[in-house]
């Protein structure tokens, strides 16, 4: 695909409007900035958002941190190991797209990016076979990327490879979202807090605690209904009483 051509950026002297003050840009900040411009400007982004209800999903992970000695997880550590068994049952989400070449490549393994505010800007660590890690391994592997890339970075080995990328607000707020794909995957996955929302029960009103998803997807691989089912799967995974087993 050829890159699109657009108008020069507009110049202005804002000093003429009143006191002003310019930085230069980091070094990781103007590398994303161009990452994030080329994957907004050259796939066709969609997204799809939905609630998960996530009230036996939070209740069974309190119940994993409240065990004897256990590694303590976040949500987003079951979220991720939910992630690598969806992506098994829905491979497109696991393809990557030369539309150069005109070839779609199926990956045969699952490396999943996770991105990090630090303050040089946003990393993505990967953390390799999902699939194949127990909670508490994912969760010392994230611990250890994610702490080493606040502080001083990583190489770039440790963010090369992933497959699906999970990008999440934590507890700082928000509802829904659209996360930019991190070429060359085909879709990225955006988590924002839950919420306890009133779901009818029968005759009586059952509060659950529901949990926002927002699924951005390249269109030219990935359809609606494909994107609306995957996050569907997503929700059953998460729900499984499997996903704690171990």
């Amino acid at each position: 695909m050829a890159e699109p051509q657009f108008p020069p950026w507009p110049t202005i002297d804002f000093a003429a409007f009143g006191p002003v003050e310019t930085q230069p840009l980091g070094r990781n900040r103007a590398l994303t900035a161009a990452f994030l411009a080329r994957n907004w400007s050259m796939i066709p982004h969609v997204t799809h958002h939905d609630w998960v209800d996530a009230t036996g999903f939070e209740a069974r992970r309190r119940v994993w941190n409240d065990r004897p000695g256990a590694a303590r997880v976040t949500p987003l550590v079951p979220l991720i190991k939910a992630v690598a068994t969806a992506l098994a049952e829905f491979p497109m989400f696991n393809t990557s797209l030369d539309a150069a070449a005109r070839t779609l490549t199926w990956k045969r393994y699952v490396h999943i990016g996770v991105a990090t505010e630090t303050k040089a800007g946003l990393l993505v660590p990967v953390i390799r076979d999902c699939d194949r890690k127990d909670l508490a391994t994912i969760a010392a592997k994230l611990a250890d990327k994610t702490e080493r890339a606040r502080v001083k970075g990583l190489p770039m080995s440790e963010m090369s490879g992933g497959c699906f990328t999970v990008t999440s607000l934590g507890n700082l707020g928000g509802r829904f979202f659209t996360p930019i794909i991190n070429a060359p995957e085909v879709a990225i996955l955006g988590v924002c807090p839950m919420a306890l929302h009133p779901v009818p029960d029968g005759d009586r009103t059952a509060w659950r605690r529901m949990l926002p998803l927002s699924l951005s997807y390249d269109h030219r691989v990935i359809n609606g209904a494909d994107a609306a089912r995957f996050v569907t799967c997503l929700g059953r995974m998460m729900d499984s009483e499997m996903l704690f087993a171990a």
